[in-house]
Parts: structure tokens; sequence; C-alpha cells
């Protein structure tokens, strides 16, 4: 037996009692401070909702500091020796596990207390307490404190309808400052990261470099600290070890394997915003691709070139930062590396990937190598350009050549004919400051927007296409809406002239041909949906109004302003690739249509609804839009949406096609109308 080894085994027992928990206690459990905290809020005691609740996140945020900072600190204090055998690694395993122990509970006290359930923590990763926190600081008229809530609140869950009204009042209380809009739990590297954009987007190169490279090394900092959570317990789906009859190694193998996983994982944590599902798309690379043009633009070219090389170290071979790369080295007469963070970060994730592969196997399970620093979705940097369209909007870099003009690789095509006698052009892509737009007039003619809008007043129904909500987007207007499927059904029922029924169908597809030819699309465009839609300014409500009739959005993916992101994920239609509205009237007050930056707030186009007007443009985060709020009068359009995948035709315009197919065949052949709406509908 190695004699060095034999203090190992004297103090074996040693070891072990210090995994066992200690009967020191010096913090509470946050899952114990939330329960009360909800409890309080139900019995009205705001106050107390504030101290329990504010203790619960500190709680929280202190567990996890002190997990990472003990494994990290035994991780230092017992290496795996070099001189590798079962015992030496195993003193070192034992070894670390009691020094983390005992770090751990001398801070937090013993650490089952601390085991919380996944109800509970789903709630914190939902910020949950957040919501509470606004109410009860609402109540305890502590308007700060409340703006402060909501914002972190409504970081994670944009679709909250409610809390984004609730922003909208804080901004005006009295009291209540910008400074008050701040994400309390915000990742500082994404913090950095999104303030760099901010400057680099102003041409303020130096102070973004600045905070570029803080956001790098706030980014490693927080790669090390999701590791190191990744050592806690791991769930092991359909498998009871209480019970497990493999051998020592498969079982260590097993948890290692799922460890390695979440490591692995931390990839894609790290690039993905708070309350969305999908990372943000080439995140860390993209940190040297701004870096490179950042220095280039600061004259600083030693380091331009040496961030050209590490976003290469992730995309070997890409043409555009090869270019770059070349015009470096030949303005600076010889070669450099990459920095050798980036490199050995991925040296480890690529042994952390053979690694994968192979406990997969062991385990049974199936593990596909995929391309962690390009996720499915778009990117859209102040140096990029949509490159086309196949359903989904890919964004390709734009090369910054020799010559230092900015070109673009492929551009998007519109333009094409009008197809119908007297449409006008009013205004393109470029007059509208922006990509795949278009504003056309005499769509329709004077006598056909009257007689759609006789129809909407009579089919229409408060909260139709609105989940029955009839103010979905603001208090302020009362919204009413019909499908092509039901005005036909209206006139198959007497009810409104099969005329005017017809006219919504075929006014739809004049505009759908419309948006298909003029941005001369290679495929055909299919409805997506298509709604005949007034919205009404309520009497009484509109004074001081500061609101939108509709908040800016774009239509196939969740607008993310901060992060200069659009989510094409859940709940946003993401099959939708056109969008276009066609108004029927102009005789009331606001309600213009606008387009803004990605920021939802720089508008960059206003349009003024009237008879025949129709807007048309791409449905992605290229084109975020919104409509003013109708203080007087009612405003009504046809909104259309198109895709071009054929799956996700709208299913009522085909079943609508097949109606008007048959009335045509009655037509043509002289028959009666022998239809029961009912099967046709």
């Amino acid at each position: 037996m190695d004699g060095n080894l034999l203090p190992t085994l004297i103090f074996l027992p040693v070891l072990l009692s210090a995994l066992l928990p200690s009967s020191a206690g010096v913090l509470e459990p946050y899952d114990l401070l939330y329960d009360n905290a909800v409890e309080a809020f139900y019995s009205a005691d705001y106050e107390s909702v504030v101290r329990y609740m504010e203790g619960a996140l500190s709680s929280n945020r202190h567990v996890r500091a002190t997990r990472v900072r003990c494994r990290l600190r035994c991780q230092d204090q017992h290496p795996f020796d070099e001189s590798f055998s079962d015992l030496r690694f195993f003193d070192s395993v034992l070894r670390r596990a009691a020094c983390m122990n005992k770090c751990i509970e001398a801070k937090v006290g013993t650490q089952s207390l601390h085991k919380v359930s996944e109800d509970v923590v789903q709630d914190f990763n939902r910020r949950i307490p957040y919501n509470y926190l606004q109410q009860a600081y609402q109540k305890l008229q502590r308007p700060d404190k409340a703006a402060e809530a909501a914002h972190t609140y409504f970081q994670a869950n944009p679709e909250h309808v409610e809390m984004g009204r609730d922003l909208e009042q804080y901004k005006n209380l009295q009291g209540v400052e910008e400074t008050h809009f701040v994400d309390r739990e915000a990742r500082p590297h994404q913090r950095s990261f999104t303030a760099a954009v901010q400057l680099y987007d102003k041409g303020e190169y130096e102070g973004a470099i600045a905070l570029f490279e803080e956001a790098l090394v706030k980014y490693y900092r927080a790669d090390v600290d999701c590791r190191a959570l990744c050592q806690g317990p791991q769930k092991f789906e359909g498998q009871d070890h209480l019970r497990y009859r493999y051998s020592l190694y498969e079982v260590v193998s097993d948890h290692f394997t799922q460890v390695l996983h979440c490591e692995h994982e931390c990839v894609r944590d790290l690039a993905t915003r708070p309350g969305r599902l999908s990372p943000m798309e080439n995140y860390l690379p993209l940190y040297y691709d701004y870096l490179q043009f950042a220095y280039f633009k600061a004259g600083r070219l030693e380091e331009a070139l040496q961030c050209a090389l590490t976003y290469l170290l992730f995309h070997e071979g890409e043409e555009f930062m090869e270019e770059n790369a070349d015009y470096y080295r030949e303005e600076l007469g010889h070669d450099a590396e990459p920095r050798e963070k980036a490199a050995w970060y991925l040296r480890r994730h690529k042994q952390e990937l053979e690694l994968l592969l192979i406990g997969s196997k062991i385990m049974g399970a199936e593990f596909t190598e995929g391309n962690y620093w390009r996720s499915t979705g778009g990117r859209d940097d102040s140096h990029s350009i949509p490159s086309g369209t196949d359903g989904w909007m890919e964004y390709v870099p734009i090369s910054h050549k020799k010559n230092v003009t900015v070109t673009s690789l492929q551009s998007l095509k519109e333009g094409g004919p009008l197809l119908y006698e007297g449409v006008q052009l009013v205004q393109n892509s470029a007059a509208l400051n922006g990509t795949q737009r278009v504003l056309l007039d005499h769509v329709i003619s004077e006598e056909e927007c009257a007689e759609l809008r006789q129809l909407a007043h009579t089919v229409t129904m408060a909260g139709d296409g609105y989940k029955g909500r009839m103010s979905p987007h603001t208090p302020n207007e009362r919204f009413e809406g019909a499908s092509v499927l039901k005005t036909l059904q209206h006139g198959f029922e007497g009810r409104v002239p099969m005329r005017s029924a017809r006219l919504f169908y075929e006014t739809s597809e004049r505009a759908r041909r419309i948006i298909e030819s003029y941005f001369v699309l290679n495929s055909t465009l299919h409805f997506s949906y298509t709604h005949l839609v007034c919205r009404t300014a309520i009497k009484g409500q509109q004074d001081h109004r500061n609101d939108l009739s509709h908040p800016i959005h774009a239509d196939n993916c969740l607008l993310d302003p901060d992060a200069n992101e659009c989510w094409k994920e859940p709940p946003a239609y993401t099959n939708r690739d056109y969008s276009a509205l066609l108004y029927l009237n102009g005789d009331f007050e606001g309600g213009e249509f606008i387009f803004t930056e990605m920021d939802a707030k720089t508008v960059t186009a206003s349009v003024k609804p009237k008879c025949g007007r129709m807007v048309g443009f791409s449905s992605g985060g290229e084109n975020p839009h919104g409509v003013k709020a109708v203080t007087s009068g009612q405003r009504c359009a046809v909104a259309l949406w198109f895709t071009l995948n054929p799956l996700y035709r709208e299913l009522e315009r085909l079943q609508a096609d097949e109606v008007v197919q048959a009335l045509d065949t009655q037509h043509v052949f002289g028959q009666g109308l022998n239809i029961n709406p009912k099967d046709e509908l």
C-alpha cells in the first residue's frame, strides 16, 4: 500500500463525518420567506409582504453565491493529483465534499433547509416575487420601488399586458424617474453588452470598446459560476438511485455525464435573456465581431486583428471575417494570434463534447452535437442586414471592405408590378426609412371602402379575433372584428348582402396578390389570417391619454428592445412572413400607423390612414410597428397576415375558398343555391 495514503485511510471517518450536517443556522430558507410573503399579501399586510419578499430574494441570492464561492474555493484547495490512482481520486473527492459542506453550512446553515420545491424555483426564475412586490409597494405609496419591481418583472414577462400598462402609468407619476426603471436581476455581462451595443450604434467606439471588454470579463466569470452551480444534485430521469444496481463506476459516470451536460448548457444559458426560450444567436462570437470593428474604427488595428482571429476560432473560414483579417494583416505588415482565453475556452468546450458523446453511450441516451454558437433565428446587429427569407428571417454580416465602405452581400427585392389599374406607389422602403416596406394608395375605391365599412358595422363583434377581449390593447378603445368565413356565413343567412361578403373576400385576395408581386417573392404567399377590424375611441376616456392603440411589436417574433432582439418563439406567430393593412377610412382623430427602431421608441415612419391606402411589410423584427391612440371616432381596416409556408395556411380561408367556388359553380350552371352553410362552414 502507498504509505502516503495511510493518513487518508486513518482520517477517512473524520472526512465522512464532515459531510454530515452541522447544527449552525444563520440564514432563513427563501422558500419559507416566500410563503410568508404570499400569505401576508392575501392578508393585505403589505409591510410584511415587502419585508418577507425582499428577504426571500436576498436569501436566494446569498445561497447561490455561497454555493459558487465554496465550490470554487474547495476545488482549488483539493485538486485532483496528477499521479492518478483510485484512492487518490476519491481522497480528493471526499476532501472536496467535506470542504464544501463545511464552507456552505458556515454561511447559510444546514443545507437541507435550503432545498426548495421545483414550483418555488420556477416562480423565482419567472420573477413572480417582483409581481407581488410591485403591488405591495404600490399599496404602500412607494411608486419608485413599485416601478423598479414592475420593470424587473416585465423584463422576463414582456407579454404581460397589465404590467406593461402599469409601467406606462408609473412613468407619469410624481417622484418616479427614469433611473428607477432598473432590472434588479439583470445579468452583469448582458447589461454591459447591451450598454456597449448602444454606444457602438452611436459611433462612440472607444466607450463601446471599454464596455465590450468589461462584458467579456463578466461573461467568463458568469461561465465559471454557472459551471460551479452544476456540481449540485442532478436529476436522473426514470432511475431510482435508492435501489441502483449498477457498479460504482457506472454510477459515477452517470452522475458526471449529467453534470457535464449541465456545464455544456451554460453556453446557451448565458446567451438567453430573462423570460426567453431561445438564446441570442452567435452570442459570444458576437462580442469579438463588435470589438474587431470598433477597434478598427478607433484606429487600433493590432487589437482589431486579434479580435477578428478570435472570432474565426468560433467560425473557421467565415468569408467576411477572413477578408477583414487579411485587410488588418496587410495594413499592419504582420500577423497576430487570437486571444488565449477564447482559445482555451473552445478547447474545453471540445473536450466536453467528446466526453458527452462517450457518457451518453454509456447511459444509453442520445446526444446530438450541435453548433452552440449559432442558434435558429435571426441576427440583427448594427452591421447586419436581412439576406432573404424562407419563412425564417436570417441575417448575414456585412463585410468591412478595404476601402472602408459597407456593402450589402445580398439585397431583398421589391418594386414588382402592382397588377391592378389605378394602384399608386406612394413610398417604398427607402422613403419609409426601413426594409421591405411599402405604402400604396387607391387599392380599392371610395365606394368599396363605404361598402366594407357598412359590412363591418353589421358583422363585427366586440372581442372577435382577440379571444373575446373587447379592449385587448388599451382600455380606452373598443375592438370589433370579423373573419372572411364569418361574413360569408352572414351572406348565406341573408343578414348581409352576399355581394358585400364577396367584396371582403375579393379585396383580401387583391391585397395578397399585390404584396406577393411587389416584393417579388419566389413562391406563393398564403393567407395566415384575415380580419375586418374596427377600433373605436371610448367616450369619456380620452383625456390625458399617453398610451398606444396597439403597442409597438413585431408580427412573427417577440420584440425585446433592451436586447435589440426579436425572439422567434411562442406566443409569437412565428410562421408569418408578410403583413398588410388596408384602410377603409380616415375620418377619425389619431390612429396613425408607425414604424419604429428596435428600441420601440424611435419612430422611423408614420402613416395616416385613409380609404384605399395600404401599408405592407415583412413581419419580422426588422419592422417593429404600432398604432397611435384613436382619440375620437372609429378606425376600420382589413388586416392581413401571410405565410410562405403552405403548412400554415389559414384553415378558415381554405373553407371560404370552397364556399366561393361552390357559389361560382352554381352561378355558372344557373342552378339554385343548394348549399348547407353548416356543412360548408
